[in-house]
C-alpha cells in the first residue's frame, strides 16, 4: 500500500513539474516569476552543495547518467524484465532528468527578455548610430590596449561578483553568493576540441571554465558564465554583462579584454554593416598589435579545435538554442552590438 501511495506521488510530482515546465514556456509572466522568486534560493541551495565539491558535479552526473542508461537496462534483460517495462522505467528516468534540466536552471530561457525587464525598446538600426558606436568602441580598444592581461584571479572574483551585486533590482539578475565560483571541466580537451570557453551547468548550479582559456579571454569568460549563474539564459545578454563588468573597471587591463572579448562580434557585425571598402579602412584603424593577439587567439584554438566533433557539437547547440526560444540560435552571441547600441545609457548602480 506504501508503495502504491508512494508511486502515486512520485507521478503527480512528475508531471506537476512538466506541466509547470511547459506553462513557463509559453507564459512569460511565469517564467518571470520563477527567475525572480524560485531561481534564486534554488540555485543558492544547489551552488552551495556543489561548492562542497573540487570538480563540476554537472559532468559526474552525465557520465554516470549516460552509463546507467546503457548498462542497467542489460542488467534487467539478463533478470528477465520486459523489455517494455524497462522503457518505461527509463523514460521516467529522462523525464525526471528534462524537469530538473529545467527547474534548475532552463526555465530562464522563457522569462522576459531584457528590453522588457529594463522596460525599453531595440532601436531600430541607424547606419550612422553604428558607425558612431564603431568609432567609439576602436579609440577604446586602441588606447586600452595591452600586451600582457595578467589578471590576478582572486582579484577578479572579487570585482565580478561586485559588479553584479550593484545591478538594480529592476534586472532580474540573482544575487551572487560568496561561494560561487566558477569550476573547471574535467574533460577539458574535449571541450578545446569543440571550441567550448566556458558553460552553465543547470543541475547543481555550476558555472564553468575552460582550463586552455589564455590570460585575455579569461575575464570576459568568466563575467560572462557568471551572468548565466545568475538567471541569464540569453547568450548576448551574457555578453553585454561581461562587456560592461570589464570595460567599467578601473583596471586597464580588464578594460582591454572586456574590449578585445567584443572584438569577434564587432567584425562579424561591420562585416555585415559595411561595404567591403570601409570595412578594410576599419581594421586597419586597429592597432596592428591588437590585430596580432586577435590572430595569435585564433591561431591558439584553431591548434585545439577538431572540425569533426566541433561541427557536430556546433550543430547540435543550435538546435538546442533554437529550441529554447533563441530564434537565431548560436547567431544570438553576435547580437550584443545590439544590446550595446540599443542600452547605452542605461545605469549599473541602483
Amino acid at each position: 500500500m506504501q508503495t502504491k501511495k508512494a508511486n502515486i506521488i512520485r507521478w503527480i510530482l512528475l508531471f506537476g513539474g512538466i506541466i509547470f515546465t511547459m506553462s513557463c514556456r509559453y507564459m512569460p509572466d511565469m517564467a518571470e516569476w520563477y527567475a525572480r522568486t524560485i531561481y534564486p534560493p534554488l540555485s543558492s541551495a544547489l551552488s552551495a552543495l556543489s561548492s562542497l565539491f573540487p570538480f563540476p558535479l554537472m559532468e559526474v552526473f552525465v557520465v554516470s547518467l549516460i552509463l546507467w542508461l546503457i548498462i542497467y537496462p542489460i542488467h534487467l534483460r539478463k533478470k528477465g524484465i520486459r523489455l517494455r517495462k524497462i522503457m518505461l522505467s527509463e523514460g521516467e528516468i529522462l523525464a525526471w532528468v528534462y524537469v530538473w534540466f529545467y527547474l534548475g536552471w532552463g526555465m530562464n530561457y522563457y522569462r522576459h527578455n531584457i528590453y522588457t525587464r529594463l522596460q525599453t525598446s531595440p532601436v531600430a538600426y541607424e547606419e550612422q548610430h553604428f558607425n558612431n558606436f564603431l568609432k567609439d568602441y576602436t579609440e577604446k580598444l586602441n588606447t586600452t590596449y595591452q600586451p600582457s592581461t595578467q589578471i590576478e584571479k582572486e582579484g577578479l572574483k572579487q570585482y565580478v561578483h561586485a559588479f553584479y551585486a550593484n545591478l538594480p533590482i529592476s534586472y532580474g539578475l540573482a544575487q551572487p553568493k560568496s561561494w560561487q565560483e566558477p569550476k573547471g571541466f574535467i574533460f577539458t580537451p574535449l571541450y578545446s576540441k569543440v571550441g567550448v570557453l566556458g558553460s552553465m551547468g543547470p543541475f547543481f548550479a555550476e558555472a564553468q571554465l575552460n582550463a586552455d582559456l589564455p590570460a585575455i579571454q579569461y575575464p570576459f569568460t568568466y563575467a560572462h558564465e557568471f551572468s548565466h549563474l545568475l538567471g541569464v539564459s540569453n547568450e548576448a545578454e551574457a555578453n553585454y554583462w561581461a562587456y560592461r563588468a570589464c570595460t567599467e573597471s578601473s583596471s586597464l587591463s580588464l578594460q582591454y579584454c572586456g574590449y578585445f572579448g567584443l572584438l569577434p562580434y564587432v567584425i562579424s557585425n561591420a562585416s555585415y554593416l559595411l561595404s567591403k571598402e570601409e570595412f578594410k579602412a576599419w581594421i586597419k584603424s586597429i592597432r596592428p598589435e591588437v590585430i596580432a593577439q586577435y590572430n595569435e587567439k585564433n591561431n591558439y584554438w584553431k591548434e585545439r579545435y577538431s572540425p569533426l566533433i566541433g561541427n557536430i557539437q556546433d550543430f547540435t547547440y543550435n538546435l538546442f538554442l533554437k529550441g529554447n526560444k533563441i530564434a537565431s540560435g548560436k547567431k544570438n552571441y553576435a547580437e550584443v552590438i545590439s544590446l550595446l547600441l540599443s542600452l547605452q545609457e542605461k545605469p549599473t548602480k541602483q
